[in-house]
């Protein structure tokens, strides 16, 4: 039977069983969820098609248990990589000044983040930084003020502590 109505109501009226199969499938509750909002994620921008479909629930299901069998041959990979290469070293203690940094850039845009970190914190020319991020060099440069202006305003010191691009 189609889907005639809205994708918020199709969700609604889905989410909470797939979530419950998907669960049992992964054994990982937080899994299942990012599994089933990907699925949904996926459908809700095909809605105009999946509307139609006779059961549209099947290929929300069928994107969830693809992508659940993905993640398990990657958890798979993973497990593999660590046991031959062996345990990662010791992780040092994180500081105060550490965990206000990681806050102030999650407040970033993703872009302005990457710069930061490549050109501040790994120590990378401009020129570099534009390289991976597949940017002009001006770009760059305009992601650093930017970033480097709403970090100084967010951890309440002087723009020129950043200031190196």
């Amino acid at each position: 039977m189609a889907a005639s109505g809205s994708f918020e109501e199709f969700y609604a009226g889905t989410a909470g069983r797939l979530l419950g199969q998907l669960f049992l499938v992964t054994g990982d509750l937080h899994a299942a969820e990012e599994i089933v909002q990907e699925a949904f994620t996926r459908a809700s921008v095909r809605w105009t098609r999946l509307r139609d479909y006779d059961v549209p629930q099947a290929w929300v299901r069928r994107v969830a248990m693809n992508l659940a069998a993905d993640r398990a041959r990657g958890l798979r990979r993973q497990a593999a990589a660590i046991l031959r290469l062996g345990p990662p070293s010791t992780v040092p203690s994180v500081s105060v000044e550490t965990l206000a940094l990681v806050q102030a850039l999650r407040s970033l845009p993703v872009r302005q983040r990457q710069a930061i970190v490549l050109h501040y914190l790994v120590d990378l020319p401009v020129e570099e930084v534009a390289h991976i991020l597949a940017v002009r060099g001006g770009t760059v440069k305009s992601l650093l003020a930017r970033g480097r202006r709403s970090l100084a305003a967010r951890l309440g010191e002087p723009e020129e502590v950043f200031d190196r691009a």
